[in-house]
């Protein structure tokens, strides 16, 4: 038996797998994203415990966009970006690739001069406009 095939992994947890393929920084994130309901697997809600296996479609709903990625490779470990690419590929439609290009080039929030630096309740109420799907 050769190494490479002792190291073959069937199904992965999704939030390990969503770290492990740098589409989240930390588990932690990829953990609250599956608990508040915005990961899916074949269009159903999961839960973080949930295996991903090769040729899943998962989708990641974050700052109001839906990122949509074809597992092709179950890893366990965080890997480089260029290694990271081989393990996904990348099906977000283009019309929710538009929203990021409107977001970063189009309506930007800012405070009138003098008004000094927003209060909690202030940064807080921006975010929650930013990004509705957020509780």
């Amino acid at each position: 038996m050769s190494a490479e095939s002792e190291n073959k992994i069937n199904s992965v947890r999704v939030d390990k797998w969503l770290w492990s393929v740098r589409i989240c920084k930390t588990r932690r994130i990829a953990l609250d994203l599956c608990k508040k309901g915005k990961v899916f697997i074949n269009d159903q809600p999961v839960k973080p415990s949930r295996d991903v296996r090769v040729g899943d479609i998962l989708s990641v709903r974050r700052d109001g966009i839906l990122f949509t990625f074809e597992v092709l490779k179950c890893i366990d470990k965080r890997v480089g970006a260029p290694i990271a690419e081989t393990c996904r590929k990348d099906k977000t439609t283009k019309e929710e690739l538009e929203k990021i290009v409107m977001i970063k080039k189009g309506w930007v929030p800012r405070r009138e001069k003098g008004a000094g630096r927003p209060t909690k309740k202030d940064r807080r109420d921006m975010e929650a406009f930013l990004d509705p799907d957020r509780e």
